[in-house]
């Protein structure tokens, strides 16, 4: 793994993760280790096994073979405090609706043991810096997709967590926040945070990741940095060296016989 820096304090450790589900692998033999500081685009095609290996992580499921480290210490032994050490943000969220965004928030800050008092305020704040001062108060059933992104977000932030793990956060964001977040992450990673992106968005994994792992049939098939992935395939953007890797490339002929299709219905018209 030439050019990724791996003399800093490791922050995460899989070897040999074997994950099955119903007799099907999900998860082959992973063997992974991030350090601190460390923005890793973690990517892969759906169903390569990237949000079962977040999920693993997390302690939210079970059933796993091998090991699994992240502070140093073995998530299998039955002590949870390394979870007040992280922040998630899910693809998919269930945000409880009923609650105003500074009800959500201040009970999210205390479930990872902040004092009332200061996550209610903290929550405020970083609600300001999002320019969502006006909806505090009000409840998340009223929010778009994008205010409830950014919801989450700072949910995922407020407890000011070591190891942030991001699935898809950036979906919804309007064009301003996500210059905004693309910065705060670059700045928490300076900071020595660690922070594991899952994305569809090759273009923005490849800004802002300085380390890429790709995820393939549940198998690691590429880590590196972008440039060391661009110097051994011979395609250019991320996107292109991800469609090598995993094998798909019959993109433009799918688009051509789609396109063909819809020309063909208005023909009839």
């Amino acid at each position: 793994m030439s050019g990724i820096d791996s003399h800093g304090e490791k922050i995460l450790s899989l070897s040999n993760l074997t994950m099955s589900y119903g007799g099907d692998s999900v998860l082959v033999g992973i063997d992974l280790e991030v350090y601190k500081g460390q923005i890793i685009g973690y990517i892969g095609p759906n169903g390569a096994g990237k949000s079962t290996t977040v999920k693993i992580m997390l302690g939210l499921v079970d059933g796993y073979h091998g090991k699994v480290e992240i502070f140093g210490e073995d998530i299998a032994s039955g002590d949870h405090t390394y979870k007040r050490k992280i922040g998630y943000v899910p693809e998919n969220a269930d945000v409880y609706d009923n609650l105003t965004a500074s009800e959500y928030l201040t009970f999210t800050g205390e479930l990872y043991g902040l004092e009332r008092e200061r996550a209610e305020r903290k929550a405020a704040r970083l609600m300001d810096k999002f320019e969502m001062s006006d909806v505090l108060h009000a409840k998340i059933s009223s929010f778009s997709k994008g205010m409830r992104q950014k919801v989450l977000i700072i949910s995922s932030l407020l407890h000011d967590p070591d190891l942030l793990f991001l699935d898809e956060p950036l979906s919804g964001l309007d064009a301003n926040s996500v210059m905004i977040i693309k910065e705060v992450l670059a700045q928490l990673a300076a900071e020595g945070k660690t922070i594991f992106y899952s994305s569809h968005i090759m273009d923005v994994v490849e800004k802002i990741s300085n380390r890429i792992v790709l995820l393939a049939d549940g198998k690691i098939v590429a880590d590196g940095s972008f440039e060391e992935l661009k110097a051994k395939n011979k395609e250019g953007t991320l996107e292109e060296i991800f469609n090598q890797l995993t094998g798909f490339n019959e993109h433009k002929e799918i688009a051509e016989s789609f396109v063909s299709i819809v020309k063909e219905g208005a023909r009839n018209e």
